[in-house]
Formats: structure tokens, C-alpha cells, sequence
């Protein structure tokens, strides 16, 4: 079974056959050599919404928690221009009303989507099966701050940024932050495994977690590891779950580590008259000895792009195709400038043109906020599909310029950013004219094409977004069957009967 997307239609395509009019945008479930619309699956999933089991329901919810009609806002992420109606959405407040809700999904066959934010870029949150979508938005509270042992137990609803900027207010860091962090969740962070610009130095999610409340798809309720930095003490579980996508279980508290807050940053922005010279230049400053706290790749089209966004002007030379936004932090400012002046030196050699130094924090506010918009840009300019590559960083040269050419090769246009410390460039494709056929056909296989050379040169398909739904029809470039035959029994075993976010990750 798989999913293929349609183009947006009307009830009224189908004669207003067994459908209400709410059921605007579909897509086509394929079932062997049998095609069957989506609108019918949705159709016959509302059936499903028996008496029984919404009583089982709404032992768990209070009547706001539970809602039946106006769905529309539960089937959309970022992603593209998708949208999967559910039949049913749950907002549980506390642990055991997802436990709860859980059960009685489990006991009826009714499937969950569990959603956060919905900043997602992967389809991942999408209710491609109709059923029950679990909104974790009532699951905000930071439950407790360990300024002794540096660590923070929250709820999945909780908004990064928040997290973030409570944190720091005692003087401590979290370090993982996604372009979205204003608006995306933990929760959602969790499941994707998310990155952002500070995983150069400091790392992703995945390595801020030490431990998680999780709620089996049969109600159960089961802590996953310990409160401790070390733990060899059986399978890592914790791990399992994070980058699972809600497939294995529903995350209700994390218990986060955390580290000082550096006190000093710098903040350069370097141009460069290619694209390839700003990428050769990423692996030079690492072999030099620095590690920057950022290390940001921007085409020309990326910042002006997303000048124009937010209406903030910034001069671009001529003859400059691509920047590089480079951050360095730390806790003393002395070995800080010396940092700097060796890298300002070495970024001369390398044929970088003029640095520009972010010395006030406006300054250096106003060149994070073109750096975190890009992709806001992007979509306001068109609709467009952004691929998450990621390869190790000495080949970014390479892959960068196969982009180029695929896109020249399918006549797609591109625009090409994305954290380059650590090789992660994300690769926007740019509709603009094209043929629903070509956007739909034509660029999919050059997709494949870049997808593949990513593969060739050592890295995969996704660093920091997830699988989810769009990327999964690549998953055969990066695995072979027997990946595929473990993590199909990985899923079996916490979640049986499937009902945990099915139609993604390939399974």
C-alpha cells in the first residue's frame, strides 16, 4: 500500500457521490491494482466513529477536547500544499488522557496521528488514514527546571523557543533550534529528530534527551530510561523513540539535559563569488581547527529572497553568488577574537570577498532573522518542495553542483540553503511555471537523481525533517529490504495493530 498525491479537486469531480461537500482536497489511496479515492476511505472511517467508541473517548476529554466537525486545521502541515481531512481530533491535557484515547483507538481499530505545531516539512503529522488525529497542544507545561543537575522536564506541546528563553533566563541552553522555533513544538521536534543551525557544535534533539514518558498504542504508560547522563542498562529505548514519527508510541514528558548558557557570540556574514567556493570553504574552517557554533550556507537567491519577505534591505554585491553566516561563541571574549581573527584570515585566503561583523545585537538579530525566513520566502514566492539533503561536509562542492545541473537537466529552478557545518543543505524546488505533469512527473525523477548522488557521495535523504509521507518513495535508494524487514518488526511489536500513524516512514 502506498500513497500518491493528487492535484486539488471538488466533491463535485465525483458526482457528490457518498461525499459531504467539507471534503475538499483529496488524494488516491492505492490498494494492490485497485485504485480507491481517499474521499471514499474518509467516508468510511467517519462510519467508523461508532456510539461506543465515542463514549470510550470522551471518558478521557472534556467536550472541548473532542471535535467532530471543522477538521480541516488538523489535515495541514508545512508541507507542500497537502491536506488529509482526519474524522476526529483529540486535544488530551494531561498523560493520561493520551493513554486514554489511545486505548480506546486500539480497542475500536481507529487510527491516530499524533500532531504537534504543525511546522512539519515531511508530511509526517498528515492523517493520510483519516482517523483520529491526537493534538498534544494542551500539553504546554514545563514541569520542572534542575538548575543542580542541569536538566528540565517538560510536556511535548511546549513551543521551543519558550523552552528556550526560560532556560536561559537561569542562565543555562538548549541548544537544538529549528527555523521554526517560534511557533514548532518539542513534541514535534522529538519525532522528527530536528536540528538547526547551533547542531555544528552542540548537536541535535536527540542528544539533549535523557529520558521520555511514552504511551503505548494499548493505554499503557512507561518511562524509558533514567535521569542520568550515563545508562547501559538494556536497549536504548529513548533513542527508539526519538525520530520515530509517532509510529511506536505517543511521547508525554521528556526529561531534557542542558548546559551554560556561552556568554560571548560573534556573528560574520562572508560572501563568495560561487557557490562551490562557499561550500569548499566549510570543510577548510573545521580542518583548521575551529568549530563554530553556526556555520550557514545561503544562495544569492535566498537572502534576497527573503529581504524582500521581511522588507529589510541588504546590499549584495555584484558578482557575489552565495554567503556563508558564520557564529562563533564562547565563554571568554579574549580567545573569541583570536578565534576570529584566525578565522577572518584563513576565510581570505580562501578567496572569500568582504566580511561583514555583526557587532550589535540588532545586528546580528537582523541576520538570524533573514537566515531563519528563507524558507517563508520560498513559499510565499511559490509553491515548492524542499528536499532535507545531508552528506558528509567535504562533499558539499559535489552535491551542490549536481543540484544545479539536475535542475537544468528537468528545467526546475532551485534555491539552496541550509546548515553546511554539518553538510546539511536544504534544496528548494521551485514550481513557478511548470506543467501540473512536470511538477508532479518530470521533477520527482530528477528528485531521485539528486537523491541518489546524495546517497553515492555518503549521505542520505534526511538530516533534520523526517520522512513522513513525501519521502518515503526514496527510502529504496538509502535502504536494502532487510532494513526495511526490521523496522517493519520493530513496529509489530510496540504497535500491532498498526493504528500508530500509518501510511509513513515505509512501513
Amino acid at each position: 500500500m502506498h500513497l500518491r498525491q493528487w492535484p486539488p479537486r471538488t466533491a463535485e469531480d465525483f458526482g457528490n457521490r457518498i461525499i459531504s461537500a467539507d471534503c475538499l482536497w483529496i488524494s488516491q489511496l492505492i490498494l494492490d491494482d485497485t485504485n480507491i479515492p481517499a474521499f471514499f476511505y474518509f467516508c468510511v472511517m467517519q462510519s467508523s466513529l461508532s456510539a461506543d467508541f465515542l463514549a470510550d473517548l470522551r471518558a478521557w476529554l472534556a467536550p472541548d477536547e473532542l471535535l467532530t466537525h471543522e477538521l480541516e486545521a488538523f489535515g495541514r502541515d508545512e508541507t507542500e500544499d497537502l491536506l488529509y481531512l482526519p474524522s476526529v481530533a483529540a486535544l488530551p491535557a494531561s498523560a493520561e488522557a493520551v493513554a486514554g484515547v489511545l486505548a480506546a483507538c486500539n480497542k475500536h481499530g481507529v487510527s491516530v496521528t499524533t500532531r504537534g505545531a504543525g511546522t512539519g516539512l515531511s508530511g509526517g503529522a498528515l492523517p493520510v488514514r483519516g482517523g483520529l488525529v491526537l493534538d498534544t497542544r494542551k500539553l504546554n507545561r514545563i514541569l520542572h527546571i534542575d538548575t543542580d543537575n542541569l536538566q528540565a522536564t517538560v510536556e511535548p506541546g511546549v513551543v521551543t523557543q519558550a523552552f528556550q528563553d526560560a532556560v536561559q533566563a537561569l542562565g543555562l541552553y538548549y541548544p537544538p533550534d529549528p527555523s521554526s522555533r517560534g511557533s514548532c513544538s518539542l513534541g514535534g521536534n522529538l519525532a522528527e529528530s530536528a536540528g538547526g543551525p547551533h547542531a555544528v557544535k552542540y548537536g541535535t534533539t536527540k542528544d539533549y534527551v535523557l529520558n521520555l514518558e511514552v504511551a503505548l498504542p494499548d493505554g499503557r504508560l512507561i518511562w524509558t530510561g533514567a535521569n542520568v547522563l550515563k545508562n547501559a542498562t538494556g536497549y536504548n529505548l529513548t533513542q527508539l523513540m526519538v525520530g520515530s514519527e509517532g509510529t511506536l508510541g505517543v511521547i508525554t514528558k521528556v526529561v531534557f539535559r542542558l548546559i551554560p548558557y556561552p556568554a560571548h557570540n560573534l556573528l560574520m556574514l562572508v560572501p563568495f563569488a560561487s557557490l562551490e567556493a562557499a561550500c569548499a570553504a566549510v570543510s577548510a574552517i573545521f580542518k583548521a581547527g575551529i568549530t563554530p557554533s553556526a556555520l550557514e550556507f545561503m544562495e544569492r537567491n535566498a537572502i534576497e529572497w527573503a529581504a524582500r519577505y521581511l522588507n529589510q534591505p541588504i546590499d549584495l554585491p555584484e558578482g557575489v553568488e552565495a554567503h556563508l553566516l558564520i557564529e562563533l561563541d564562547g565563554n571568554q571574549p579574549e580567545p573569541l577574537l583570536v578565534e576570529a581573527e584566525q578565522l577572518y584570515l584563513l576565510l581570505e585566503s580562501l578567496g572569500a570577498g568582504e566580511v561583514q561583523l555583526a557587532e550589535a545585537d540588532h545586528q546580528k538579530a537582523q541576520l538570524w532573522k533573514l537566515r531563519r525566513h528563507v524558507a517563508h520566502a520560498v513559499k510565499a514566492n511559490s509553491v515548492y518542495k524542499e528536499e532535507d539533503t545531508v552528506v558528509p561536509r567535504a562533499q558539499l562542492p559535489q552535491i551542490i553542483k549536481h543540484v544545479k545541473a539536475v535542475g537544468e537537466k528537468y528545467g526546475f529552478e532551485s534555491v539552496c540553503y541550509g546548515h553546511a557545518g554539518d553538510g546539511n543543505v536544504h534544496v528548494n524546488i521551485i514550481r513557478g511555471a511548470l506543467s501540473e505533469e512536470a511538477w508532479e512527473t518530470t521533477v520527482r525523477q530528477g528528485i531521485r537523481e539528486i537523491f541518489a548522488e546524495v546517497h553515492r557521495l555518503g549521505g542520505t535523504i534526511s538530516g533534520e525533517h523526517g520522512i513522513g509521507l513525501v519521502q518515503q518513495e526514496y527510502l529504496d535508494l538509502v535502504f536494502e529490504p532487510v532494513h526495511f524487514e526490521l523496522m517493519r518488526g520493530i513496529k509489530q511489536v510496540f504497535d500491532p495493530k498498526g493504528i500508530l500513524n500509518p501510511g509513513k516512514m515505509g512501513l
